[in-house]
């Protein structure tokens, strides 16, 4: 499919964090798109971060589900994270180098959903579309994980069979815009479960997740360029002092755009757990 949007994004996650082996064969399968591999232990979890021309992201996205669907089990897989599948969720993303987050999806819809069709007709996986539908609708992730494969919910997949294969898993593939993943550790799991729902709101999505000796207030920031991380970094550091804990440290997941690390003063940075080199400009070149 070739388009007029000069980059496409395309953060793939998926449920394997552990094993160095299989995270080596799943970064070799994307390629020369792939900019970084973040992974987590606890979460049992990897993001894989594409990047670049948007027919060579899609043709990347393709060769590591093919890795993924192959190499992975969800029947043994234990993590901290929820999850679907192995290849647990593919979102598409309309990214300009340098400038502010696109707002026109149109390419990314089309990428997402020729990828959902594909990833049935290929490897009979079935997937569930977020962003927007078909009619003006919108799904989110959220609505996805609280109502897939519910008996009393109704939501069945966009694409492939109704039930997935145990060992794979379904994928939630998705249109949306740029999203920082970032994380803050806290002293306890009961400071993060009250912080949690207090940060959520129309640009953060957060879930308090209990990470070794350690617990995490687990973000996906919406609109980073508004709220970002160091918004949400010192939101957390004064819930947590009301609730009588203490932040921890903090870590980015993945890689953010150079016009949100530039919101961050250079002081902070590594506070934070931010640097120059985890951008995806820095990795395009």
């Amino acid at each position: 499919m070739t388009t007029g949007l000069r980059c496409l994004e395309c953060v793939v996650n998926v449920s394997e964090g552990r094993d160095e082996a299989l995270l080596a064969a799943l970064s070799a399968s994307a390629g020369p798109a792939l900019l970084d591999l973040h992974r987590d232990p606890h979460h049992h979890r990897a993001v894989l971060t594409l990047a670049g021309a948007p027919d060579d992201v899609a043709t990347a996205a393709r060769s590591l589900a093919t890795a993924t669907v192959s190499l992975l089990d969800l029947r043994t897989h234990e993590g901290v994270h929820p999850r679907l599948g192995v290849l647990d969720v593919v979102p598409f993303v309309p990214y300009e180098p340098g400038g502010p987050a696109p707002t026109d999806l149109t390419t990314a819809v089309a990428h997402r959903d020729d990828f959902a069709q594909w990833l049935t007709d290929e490897l009979g996986v079935p997937s569930f579309l977020y962003g927007p539908l078909p009619g003006g609708r919108t799904r989110s992730l959220p609505d996805i994980r609280r109502r897939a494969f519910a008996p009393d919910a109704g939501l069945t997949p966009d694409f492939g069979p109704t039930r997935p294969d145990p060992r794979t898993g379904a994928t939630a593939v998705g249109a949306r815009r740029v999203l920082v993943a970032y994380n803050v550790w806290v002293s306890s799991l009961e400071v993060a479960r009250l912080i949690a729902p207090q940060v959520r709101g129309p640009n953060v999505r957060a879930l308090a997740l209990a990470v070794g000796d350690l617990a995490q207030v687990s973000c996906n920031l919406l609109e980073p360029e508004a709220f970002g991380p160091a918004h949400v970094y010192d939101a957390v550091t004064a819930l947590a002092a009301e609730a009588g804990g203490a932040v921890e440290g903090a870590e980015l997941v993945g890689l953010l755009p150079e016009v949100v690390l530039a919101a961050v003063p250079a002081a902070r940075r590594s506070e934070l757990g931010l640097s120059a080199e985890a951008t995806v400009e820095s990795r395009l070149g």
